[in-house]
């Protein structure tokens, strides 16, 4: 079975983190939401989430994809945490995706796993940090790679969507996304 491990910050986005959640386990992958700490996570705009597990019962765990939510505080508490840095170091290392949305690609950046690579995020989010390696436009997804980006809470559908399709199949992405109703 597809396994796919998203972190949980405080002050995550929650709109992006409960679609991803959401469709990914629509499509029947089963997804591993992990807090950073033993708190439950409150999101940006208050909604207060329980993960499935903590961090630290994961950091060894085989993972085909870690997506990070967006959102801030949520983006600057996952860079701060090496342990996500530790996963995606390992995770990428091993081949296996890894995803990010909205302020979330920055710890892409601070990691260097974007160093060569197109990405996309939430507008402004990325300023503060050395782009010279990293190709930067304003598509709603960009994948290059390994390593899929995404604009924001307003793409977070068609992210999770992508995510199905590149895990699984475009025949799956379509089961999930029929009921939808999007059109």
């Amino acid at each position: 079975m597809t396994k796919v491990l998203i972190p949980l910050a405080q002050g995550c986005e929650e709109l992006e983190a409960v679609t991803l959640i959401d469709l990914l386990r629509r499509a029947k992958i089963d997804v591993t939401t992990a807090s950073l700490s033993d708190e439950p996570v409150k999101c940006s705009r208050g909604t207060v989430l329980i993960a499935d597990v903590l961090l630290d019962s994961v950091l060894n765990s085989d993972f085909d994809l870690m997506v990070l939510p967006g959102g801030l505080p949520g983006a600057d508490n996952l860079n701060a945490d090496s342990r996500i840095h530790q996963l995606i170091s390992r995770l990428s290392g091993q081949g296996k995706l890894i995803g990010a949305i909205c302020a979330a690609p920055k710890v892409l950046v601070e990691n260097g796993v974007l160093n060569g690579k197109k990405a996309t995020a939430y507008p402004d989010a990325l300023n503060a940090l050395d782009l010279s390696n990293v190709a930067l436009n304003d598509k709603a997804i960009q994948i290059d790679g390994k390593v899929i980006t995404s604009k924001g809470p307003g793409t977070a559908m068609d992210f999770a969507l992508t995510l199905i399709e590149l895990l699984i199949d475009k025949d799956a992405r379509d089961k999930v996304e029929a009921p939808l109703q999007r059109s």
